[in-house]
């Protein structure tokens, strides 16, 4: 009798769970599957289905050349290949490391298989969930702030003995600085295209199913030791100066100083730790600017761990929640990009061409318009979840759902997030060629972002005048007449049409 490994697409580093305990290589059979019936789902990038299929066969040859017995299968559904490799290599016991996405857990829970699923706990983050549920418990708020600093202690990051390094916890207000002309930001550090890489490249083109987003070119890396390159570049090219312009958006910038490792490490080819301490080096020993060190550790060590950690703490129906009552559909510019305003126009073209844009783009923009607009959550998640090629279930649930559409009434985020065109008009060059005018808020050129705005806090006043952080924006209501306020909503009514 053999072990079987079964190795799911975000699962490619030695040291996960299931591969951990194999001390003798000859003796365990290992599987990878591409399934044509579960990329059917989404309309995914067709960077996305590159990035993880190429990852996988480039892991899946490690292995090999490691010892391992691997399969590699192209099939329709998991099941058939499954049940085949096991009676083939007389598999008593499967072993799985625990996906992070709910739905791929009800899938393998499905599958009917002649022999014994063990499902191992996934070691893919700094908290394991039944770590963050016994911080979580007994808590009025889940505020990020407190679980942040809690994690700064547990694992002694940016500390002096019970104090944060510099006296402060948080550096942010050092970190939205507006674009100013020549910026003079560093290039990417992007990849060229291997044997294997292409191939999988003509196969994604060839696919007979719906997807999304452009492959003129693929540029991301695709193994551990190209991940470790771009982290390794990260550090030492544009960490000493990512923090004071990293809300800042400016045309024909895809990534600023930006770290581009989210679609690494959420595949496994980085650790969160190893991110962490490689920056939290880098500060002692180049004494970089501490703003820029910490918010970018806030990011991995607080954010990323949050939001799995509040993916797997909420009720199964959070991601159906509708807290607005949101219900309009997603306009088809999502997709094409063909709209008249300029934010969204470049945004959307680069998430087209590259499957990325960095948080502010996708909080104070995309998903601030989603929710000004009054989108459906679950439809823009939906998008979210396809064209984004770091995005996955635990990802999108709690950034769209939660952060970014107030669709949970305010378990995770403390206000909703919603933005005129001021805002984008301080933090981006995008209103400077704009079609429409981001002063106004009626008329022919009236900015969509101000329209929509007022349209959204007149909607919900009701809701929104119990949130104590928003009083004081809602008063300005009672400035505009009736009639502007009925023009600003019929202008609001035509979303389809920007």
């Amino acid at each position: 009798m053999t072990t079987g490994i079964w190795i799911l697409g975000d699962q490619l580093y030695s040291t996960q769970s299931a591969l951990q305990n194999c001390n003798n290589p000859s003796e365990v059979a290992i599987i990878f599957i591409e399934s044509y019936s579960h990329i059917k789902q989404l309309r995914y990038h067709k960077q996305k289905l590159v990035l993880i299929w190429s990852a996988m066969r480039h892991f899946a040859e490690e292995l090999r050349q490691q010892g391992y017995s691997v399969t590699y299968e192209i099939a329709e559904d998991f099941q058939t290949p499954l049940e085949s490799w096991v009676k083939e290599n007389q598999i008593d016991q499967l072993q799985i490391m625990t996906p992070n996405d709910k739905p791929f857990l009800n899938t393998i829970e499905d599958l009917k298989l002649p022999c014994d699923i063990n499902l191992l706990p996934n070691n893919h983050f700094l908290w394991s969930s039944e770590e963050f549920n016994n911080w979580a418990k007994n808590r009025k708020r889940l505020l990020m702030e407190d679980f942040y600093r809690e994690g700064r202690r547990r694992f002694d990051i940016l500390m002096e003995a019970d104090k944060p390094i510099g006296g402060k916890w948080n550096l942010d207000k050092e970190n939205r600085k507006p674009p100013k002309a020549k910026l003079n930001t560093p290039e990417p550090l992007w990849f060229e295209a291997d044997e294997i890489t292409q191939e999988v490249i003509q196969l994604v083109d060839s696919l007979d199913i719906p997807t999304y987003g452009d492959l003129k070119q693929f540029r991301w890396g695709v193994t551990r030791s190209q991940a470790l390159k771009v982290l390794k570049y990260f550090i030492e090219i544009r960490l000493p100066d990512f923090g004071p312009y990293q809300d800042a958006m400016v045309t024909g910038e895809e990534t600023m100083w930006h770290a581009m490792l989210s679609p690494y490490i959420n595949l496994g080819l980085l650790q969160p730790l190893e991110i962490i301490q490689a920056a939290e080096k880098a500060y002692h020993e180049n004494q970089l600017a501490l703003n820029s060190v910490e918010g970018f550790i806030r990011q991995v060590l607080g954010w990323r761990e949050y939001m799995h950690g509040i993916y797997h703490h909420v009720d199964e129906d959070y991601s159906q929640q509708n807290w607005f009552e949101h219900n309009k559909p997603l306009p088809e510019f999502f997709w094409t990009s063909e709209t008249k305003m300029n934010c969204l126009h470049q945004i959307l073209t680069q998430v087209m061409d590259t499957g990325y844009a960095h948080h502010i783009q996708r909080l104070m923009v995309l998903n601030n318009f989603g929710l000004i607009a009054g989108i459906s959550p679950q439809e823009l998640e939906t998008w979210f979840h396809a064209a984004f090629i770091d995005a996955y279930d635990w990802v999108m649930q709690t950034n769209v759902i939660g952060m970014g559409q107030y669709a949970d009434g305010g378990l995770l985020a403390s206000k909703p997030y919603a933005a005129s065109a001021n805002y984008i008009n301080k933090m981006s060059d995008y209103c400077k060629s704009c079609y429409y005018q981001h002063s106004k808020r009626t008329g022919e050129k009236a900015c969509p972002f101000n329209f929509l705005y007022w349209d959204f806090l007149n909607r919900h006043r009701d809701k929104l005048k119990f949130q104590g952080r928003m009083n004081f924006i809602l008063k300005n209501l009672d400035r505009m007449t009736p009639e502007e306020l009925e023009m600003i909503h019929t202008l609001a009514e035509m979303v389809d049409n920007l």
